[in-house]
């Protein structure tokens, strides 16, 4: 039936459906596919959402103390560790009608004390046992090597002197561990120190007796070479010396199935009887545990200990990368946006960005190492280090060639997002400086690039986040299971972008895929990880906080 409305109130109404404020009819549909969306969103946010907090659950929990358990077992004797887990499961060979009622249960238990069964987990069967109770003197020790050690402290000893025992031995051995880490950082300063500087000196001796000139200087290089020796025995001595003293005092355990162990004190970096912590001395020993994770050397084949060369390294190489990486990245942007003439051969160069950016990772490592380390590192160890020869310097993998092969591999990010903000600059703003009197160049240089900053740090942003996860060609590049030494040293030129490093991403694979103890290896998974994902949420932040300012800044440009 044709509309009997009147064309003049027909127009009236569309008016006021399009009048300023006034609401206007959604799609059909629309508002479902709204909710659509929103929902998809809130449900993307819910998964990243549970697995940091899975991971912040585990990887902080892996620091808390946790209560020494003895679970008895009759004739079987007991069995004393911390619960890490408790779970139903279907015995092997057994027909579940047989079972009565639900699954049984079972406990997995840190047992700890390597040396002697061989594993720091097992599981328990509840139906096992008969008795559990929280001795108040159990002692959970933690030592340099093999591991955690449970156990009640009978005594200490100097060699055959017993120094102490009974209620007298714990206050004693608590008093010599702290004395012990004392002595363990003395000694650890020589080596570092002294005994690190007469190393030095020595290879640079070495290496100044390759020299073509080294003949005409023979008297004072042995005269050089007598005085380091005299001291270096000097220093072994006093190394030996205090080695002999922090090996001198031992403390006698007894496990829970009534096994004695020896322990040398001086390899104990901690010991405590958690029973005994009140809630605030957990949380106080959490945090020192925390802290020592961040600021220590890892130890057993990275099992235990810290992650502060892994951390150093991964801030390093990431660092480097980015000082390699903008620069390559917006002069290239630059030039094609702003000077070259468009056209296919420009076409063709923005194609192959934008492939290199799909190409696998692990190419680039290949192409590092062809080119950066064999091909640039060579010849700088022909020109510059030719003493050296054949023993590389720069002709291995090191920090510096895993850095610019990772800037090779985010350089069209940053080509890409440099271009975008380059775009978004108006085109007035551009004419407006040239008719002031202008060049090219600085119109460029004070107008252009300023107000594409933001772009530019978002490209910086996203290669950040990639590098700092990248593995594959880093291992290949520099990258090593454990670094003695860190790149930064006070030995000139200080900075030693030849040696190689550590990284978090490579700890983590090779801690939860490569040690032979996967059990207790897991927290520490968890740990590492958090502290990747803190490291490159803060690097990202401190980059998107500049960028607001920037764009602040330069609102006017439509940035």
């Amino acid at each position: 039936m044709p509309d009997a409305t009147p064309p003049a109130a027909r127009a009236s109404d569309r008016a006021a459906a399009l009048a300023p404020g006034a609401a206007r009819p959604r799609p059909p549909g629309g508002r479902a596919f709204i909710w659509l969306c929103g929902g998809a969103l809130g449900f993307n946010l819910l998964l990243v959402l549970s697995q940091l907090l899975l991971i912040a659950w585990n990887g902080l929990g892996y620091f808390w103390p946790r209560e020494l358990v003895a679970f008895e077992r009759g004739a079987e004797g007991t069995l004393l560790g911390e619960v890490h887990a408790r779970e139903q499961y279907r015995p092997a060979g057994i027909d579940p009608a047989t079972l009565a009622g639900d699954l049984p249960w079972r406990i997995q238990l840190k047992i700890a004390n390597r040396e002697l069964t061989g594993t720091d987990f097992l599981w328990l069967d509840e139906r096992e046992v008969t008795a559990t109770r929280r001795p108040a003197d159990a002692v959970h020790v933690e030592r340099l090597e093999w591991g955690a050690f449970h156990g009640f402290l009978r005594d200490v000893r100097r060699g055959d002197e017993l120094l102490a025992a009974g209620d007298a031995a714990w206050p004693r051995f608590l008093a010599l561990v702290e004395e012990k880490r004392v002595q363990r950082d003395a000694l650890l300063e020589l080596e570092r120190g002294a005994v690190g500087d007469v190393n030095h000196e020595l290879e640079e001796l070495r290496l100044e007796r390759r020299r073509p000139d080294a003949a005409a200087r023979a008297t004072e290089l042995d005269a050089r070479q007598a005085t380091l020796d005299a001291q270096f025995l000097e220093l072994t001595s006093r190394l030996d010396a205090m080695r002999t003293t922090l090996a001198a005092e031992s403390a006698r355990f007894v496990t829970a199935d009534g096994k004695e162990q020896l322990l040398e004190i001086g390899a104990i970096v901690h010991a405590l009887r958690p029973n005994e912590l009140s809630t605030l001395d957990r949380l106080a020993l959490w945090a020192s545990r925390l802290f020592a994770f961040l600021l220590e050397e890892p130890r057993e084949s990275n099992t235990e200990g810290g992650i502060f060369p892994a951390l150093f390294g991964t801030v390093m190489m990431v660092f480097l990368m980015s000082v390699a990486v903008v620069p390559l990245g917006v002069l290239a942007a630059l030039y094609l946006r702003e000077y070259a003439r468009q056209g296919a051969l420009v076409r063709v160069v923005r194609i192959a960005v934008n492939n290199l950016a799909g190409v696998p990772s692990i190419v680039f490592g290949v192409f590092g190492l062809g080119f950066f380390v064999y091909g640039v590192g060579g010849t700088l160890d022909q020109w510059f280090h030719a003493e050296a020869l054949p023993q590389p310097t720069f002709g291995t993998g090191g920090i510096l060639w895993a850095a610019l092969t990772l800037a090779l591999l985010t350089v069209p990010v940053v080509i890409v997002a440099t271009e975008e903000g380059l775009a978004a600059v108006p085109r007035a703003v551009r004419e407006g400086s040239l008719a002031l009197g202008a060049t090219k160049f600085e119109t460029t240089w004070r107008v252009v690039l300023p107000a594409a900053a933001p772009g530019m740090l978002t490209g910086v942003i996203l290669a950040i986040a990639r590098a700092a996860g990248e593995v594959a060609p880093l291992m290949i590049v520099g990258m090593v299971k454990l670094a003695p030494a860190l790149p930064i040293d006070h030995h000139a030129p200080f900075i030693h972008l030849d040696r190689k490093f550590m990284h978090l991403g490579f700890h983590i694979y090779d801690v939860g895929f490569q040690s032979p103890n996967a059990e207790a290896t897991k927290p520490l998974v968890f740990a590492t990880a958090l502290v990747l994902l803190v490291l490159v949420v803060a690097m990202n932040l401190v980059a998107i906080r500049l960028r607001n300012q920037l764009r602040q800044r330069y609102a006017s440009s439509a940035v």
